[in-house]
C-alpha cells in the first residue's frame, strides 16, 4: 500500500487531536483511501507533557526544521496558531516542496495572499478546512459542491464562545459579566477573552469566507467589527418581546462590484433557522442563486471536531500526490488572474434595518422631536415601544426602523444624543429581518 508521509508541527491542543485520529483511526482510513496516512514525525517545545495519546517517543522533536527539510515528509500540518513563526514555517515548507495543511485563520486572514502565491509558485497545495467552522466543512463546499453559484450573501455565527454567552443572556436574562464568568468556567472562553468577545475571531473567518465566495484577497481591513462586550442583557430583552434573538453576526453580502463584510451583533428573528443555533455551535447560512438556500450546522470548535477537519485536508491532498497533481483547486476558489474581484464596502455605505433604544425624560413632545430627528435624514419607523421603566430618571423608548443608510443613523443619533432631554449614548443594532426590507 502506498504511504503518504506526514508531518505535524504543533502539539496543543488540535494537534493532539490530529495526532490522535491518524494514530487512532488508522484501519479506517486505509479502507476508505487505499493508502495510508503516516504520521511520520511531530515537532513542539513541549515534548514531555502528556497528552492522553500513545505517541512514539521516536516520533517527536523540538525541531520544526527536521520536519519541514526531511526528504520523506510529503505533507506539513502548521498547527501552532499565530503570525510568526507560523509564517516562517508554511513559506520555508512550501519552498523545501511540501504540501501544507493549517488551521491558522489569523495568519490566512492577515498573510493569506502571500501564502497562496507561495504556494502557487511552488506548484504545492495550501489546505485549510479547519480554519473556519471547526469540523464544519464550509470551505469545501464553496470551493467545490457549490461552484456553480453565485452567492447572494453568507451569514454566519462563527464564534462558539459568543453564542453560548448570547444563549445564556437571551433565555436566563444574565448579565454579560457574569455569562462571560461562566464560559471561562465551563472552559469556553479564554482566560483573556478578547478575541472572541471583540469580534476578532469572527473577522478572521469572515475574511476568509469573503474571498473563496467573491474573490476578494483577504482583507481584515475590508471587514467592519462591533463585539458584544458592551451588549446589555437589557437590549436582549427587549429584542425578545419584539420576537428577535441577539446574535453575533457575520454577514457577506453581494452588491454587484462591491461587497458587504462585516461582524456585529444583529437582530434575528426568532423563526429563522439562524436563531436556533445556540450554545457553542456554530452555523453558515448560504444563498446560492442556484442552489437557492443551504444550512451548515456543527461544532465550530473543540480537539476532535477540528481535528476532522484536518485530517480531511491531509486526505485530499494525499489523493492529489498520489495523482500526480497539485492545485487542482484554486486556493480561494477562484484562478488567479481570471476573476474580476469586487471591492470592500465601508460601513457607512450598508442600507439595513435598526433597533434603537434611547433614553429620554419623561415629557411631551420628546418622541416628536426624536421622529423629526429621523426623519430629516430619511429614517421611518416601523414600530415603537415606550417603556414604563424608569432608569436614573429616563424611560427608554425602543424602536425598529425601515431600511436606512448606515451613515444617516449615525448622524441622528449623533445629533440626538446631544439633545438635553437624552439620557447617555443611544443603543443602536443593526436588524436582518426579510419581512422589514424593501422588496418584501
Amino acid at each position: 500500500m502506498d504511504s503518504i508521509k506526514i508531518g505535524l508541527i504543533g502539539l496543543g491542543t488540535i494537534g493532539t487531536g490530529v495526532a490522535k485520529t491518524l494514530l487512532e483511526n488508522t484501519a479506517l482510513l486505509d479502507e476508505r483511501l487505499g493508502f495510508s496516512l503516516d504520521l511520520a514525525a511531530i515537532a513542539d517545545i513541549d515534548i514531555t507533557t502528556d497528552r492522553g495519546v500513545s505517541i512514539p517517543r521516536d516520533l517527536l522533536t523540538t525541531d520544526a526544521y527536521a520536519l519541514i527539510n526531511n526528504p520523506d515528509i510529503d505533507i506539513v500540518v502548521e498547527l501552532i496558531g499565530g503570525i510568526e513563526p507560523a509564517r516562517t514555517f508554511i513559506l520555508d515548507a512550501l519552498k523545501a516542496g511540501k504540501h501544507v495543511v493549517t488551521a491558522n485563520k489569523a495568519l490566512l486572514a492577515s498573510r493569506g495572499k502571500e501564502l497562496f502565491d507561495a504556494a502557487q509558485t511552488y506548484g504545492k497545495d495550501l489546505y485549510y478546512e479547519a480554519s473556519v467552522g471547526g469540523g464544519v466543512p464550509i470551505i469545501k463546499a464553496l470551493r467545490e459542491s457549490l461552484v456553480a453559484n453565485n452567492f447572494i450573501f453568507i451569514y454566519g455565527i462563527l464564534n462558539g464562545t459568543c453564542n453560548f454567552i448570547l444563549t445564556e443572556m437571551s433565555e436566563k436574562g444574565s448579565s454579560f459579566e457574569d455569562t462571560l464568568r461562566q464560559a471561562q468556567e465551563l472552559g469556553y472562553a479564554e482566560a483573556n477573552p478578547s478575541t472572541d468577545v471583540d469580534g476578532i475571531d469572527s473577522s478572521h473567518k469572515l475574511a476568509i469566507i469573503t474571498s473563496l465566495a467573491y474573490g476578494v484577497p483577504p482583507d481584515l481591513s475590508g471587514v467592519y467589527v462591533e463585539g458584544i462586550a458592551d451588549l446589555d442583557n437589557l437590549d436582549v430583552g427587549y429584542a425578545r418581546e419584539l420576537g428577535y434573538k441577539v446574535k453575533l453576526l457575520a454577514l457577506a453580502i453581494d452588491r454587484g462590484e462591491r461587497v458587504e463584510a462585516r461582524v456585529h451583533p444583529t437582530l434575528v428573528p426568532m423563526n429563522y433557522l439562524l436563531s436556533k443555533v445556540d450554545g457553542v455551535f456554530n452555523a453558515f447560512y448560504v444563498r446560492g442563486d442556484i442552489v437557492d438556500s443551504t444550512l451548515f450546522y456543527g461544532r465550530g470548535a473543540g480537539m476532535m471536531p477540528t481535528a476532522s477537519a484536518v485530517v480531511s485536508d491531509i486526505a485530499d491532498i494525499g489523493r492529489n500526490i498520489l495523482a500526480g497533481i497539485a492545485g487542482r483547486i484554486p486556493h480561494l476558489g477562484y484562478r488567479k488572474g481570471v476573476s474580476k474581484p469586487k471591492s470592500y464596502m465601508p460601513i457607512d455605505d450598508i442600507v439595513t434595518n435598526y433597533y434603537l433604544r434611547i433614553n429620554v425624560m419623561d415629557k411631551p413632545g420628546v418622541l416628536a422631536n426624536i421622529a423629526g430627528i429621523l426623519g430629516e435624514r430619511d429614517i421611518s419607523i416601523v414600530s415603537v415601544i415606550q417603556k414604563a421603566v424608569h432608569m436614573d430618571g429616563y424611560v427608554p423608548i425602543v424602536m425598529l426602523t425601515h431600511e436606512a443608510k448606515e451613515s444617516n443613523i449615525r448622524s441622528a443619533m449623533e445629533k440626538i444624543e446631544s439633545m438635553d432631554y437624552v439620557g447617555g449614548k443611544p443603543v443602536v443594532i443593526r436588524v436582518e429581518d426579510k419581512n422589514l426590507k424593501k422588496s418584501s
